[in-house]
């Protein structure tokens, strides 16, 4: 642990065969864990046990996945992803958080400065390793968000330039605001957003909506998805994602 990653191989393109993830954890039993699970999985692994210690190392050798825990000796995970966030040589590494359960309010700032997911205590390693894939391959060379201006998933199809959505070929007349959030999160499928990123990507026309106007934004939008409503799902306490 705490030393520089191997070499990168890669899989015929810019996308590595085994994804390089540095694990910020301070309790050594779980970091251990954590890395042997990992490596099981098909990762190149590294850990650290603090903030300070996970910069000094993304300062010479970047991983390609930094997962972080919140609660940190020191320099807390909120710390280090902010710093890591604001800086234009890092700001691109995907950030997957680890949190107690109790911690929402950390988890809505980890989420506000730019982390892409997070898992709760305890979890399983399984899990883990799918929901990093899952961030991993939404930020692989050449991958886009939303693939232009149409989007087709789970039933829906959106075309910005028209304007115009479709449910199971259905046509459904939607706000600006409603259209705004629906692109939002179908065009990033198993992001969490929190209502205040919402808001600030769907106000438009609608200069008033606020962060509680959110989820009646999102009551609406289900109704008139009908049957893919369920893509839309409700993380409590946070906000909301598009099934992945």
């Amino acid at each position: 642990m705490n030393g520089d990653f191997p070499g990168r191989g890669t899989n015929g393109g810019d996308w590595p065969s085994h994804p390089i993830v540095l694990a910020v954890e301070d309790e050594e039993p779980l970091l251990e864990v954590i890395l042997e699970g990992l490596k099981r999985n098909g990762f190149t692994v590294d850990g650290v046990d603090s903030g300070e210690d996970a910069l000094a190392l993304i300062s010479h050798s970047r991983p390609d996945l930094l997962l972080l825990d919140l609660m940190l000796p020191g320099m807390d995970g909120i710390e280090v992803c902010r710093l890591l966030k604001a800086n234009p040589a890092t700001a691109g590494i995907p950030v997957v958080m680890l949190t107690a359960r109790d911690s929402e309010a950390d988890i809505v700032r980890g989420l506000e400065l730019g982390a892409d997911d997070y898992l709760t205590k305890p979890f399983s390693l399984k899990v883990l390793a799918a929901r990093l894939r899952a961030v991993l391959r939404r930020h692989r060379p050449g991958a886009t968000a939303a693939g232009g201006d149409t989007i087709s998933r789970g039933g829906i199809a959106l075309d910005r330039s028209r304007r115009e959505a479709l449910v199971e070929g259905r046509q459904v007349d939607l706000t600006y605001t409603e259209f705004e959030i629906l692109w939002l999160l179908a065009s990033n499928p198993g992001v969490v957003h929190t209502r205040s990123r919402i808001v600030d990507s769907a106000r438009g026309t609608e200069a008033s909506i606020t962060e509680r106007a959110v989820d009646v934004r999102i009551v609406r939008l289900r109704r008139k998805l009908g049957s893919s409503s369920g893509n839309i799902e409700t993380v409590r306490g946070v906000g909301y994602r598009f099934s992945d």
